[in-house]
């Protein structure tokens, strides 16, 4: 019987490459328009979680018609809607952009992120037709990976923190992770931003807030054994709420609903 020569054995590797790089590629390809509805569906869902409508009756999509996507420019605080398409716009990418990003300046860059970009998408609840949450995509360093989240304030006083979560991130299960344990994320709710003279006051303590300490009202309990983490939740909310993140954005909302604008 005739043995395979070796050139007919890397023949039929070659040949078997090719046809599993044409499967896969394929499948890339067929399955990309499904993988991209699941992410943007994945993300109405986190929005929808954050806005407190998660367990309100309809389907995603009827939900989300409470929702009012706008764009800000964080270096001027206005909307601008017409910056950007949407249908394609990835704000963590951009911020890599030259004509898209700016760069944090290493003495500003609370949330260890280097650049941003100079557009990001907001998302005004409404109830009752009139506006009644503001979110804002928050991101930064923690322990061991970048948290990506969003932050709900009530729009009364843009001050008053509804809600805080993260859809994703690396952090250790059992410590850094419990930033997604239900318990810790129901502390935020109604915990001040801000504190009277406008400054960010949110912090994350070690330990057990003190409920009787004046202080409480801008405080929330640590995380046991994920210092560093919690750190860097409260380091990037100070930065995205500052001047370099969302400030002129909610300076100007903020003086829109005191009627000072």
């Amino acid at each position: 019987m005739a043995k395979n020569s070796v050139g007919q054995t890397f023949g039929v590797a070659f040949v078997l490459c090719i046809v599993c790089s044409v499967l896969v590629a394929g499948a890339a390809v067929t399955l990309k328009p499904t993988q991209t509805a699941n992410r943007l569906l994945d993300k109405k869902r986190n929005i929808l979680a954050a806005a407190g409508l998660a367990d309100a009756p309809g389907s995603v999509d009827e939900r989300f018609e409470k929702i009012q996507t706008r764009v800000v420019d964080l270096q001027t605080g206005d909307y601008t809607d017409d910056a950007v398409d949407m249908q394609t716009y990835d704000f963590i990418a951009a911020a890599s952009d030259p004509q898209m990003g700016v760069a944090i300046p290493a003495g500003e860059d609370r949330g260890g992120i280097k650049r941003r970009a100079r557009y990001i998408p907001i998302y005004l609840v409404e109830r009752k037709g009139s506006v009644d949450k503001v979110i804002l995509p928050i991101y930064g360093k923690g322990l061991w990976s970048t948290l990506y989240g969003f932050i709900a304030l009530d729009s009364d006083d843009v001050t008053t923190i509804r809600s805080l979560l993260y859809y994703e991130h690396g952090e250790t299960p059992g410590l850094g992770g419990e930033v997604d344990n239900p318990a810790w994320k129901a502390l935020w709710n109604g915990k001040q931003a801000f504190a009277d003279d406008g400054s960010v006051a949110i912090q994350v303590i070690r330990g057990t807030v003190d409920a009787t300490s004046p202080s409480a009202e801008h405080q929330v309990d640590g995380i046991s054994g994920a210092t560093i983490t919690a750190r860097g939740v409260q380091e990037m909310l100070h930065y995205w709420l500052g001047d370099g993140g969302y400030g002129p954005f909610l300076d100007r909302l903020r003086a829109q609903t005191t009627g000072d604008a």
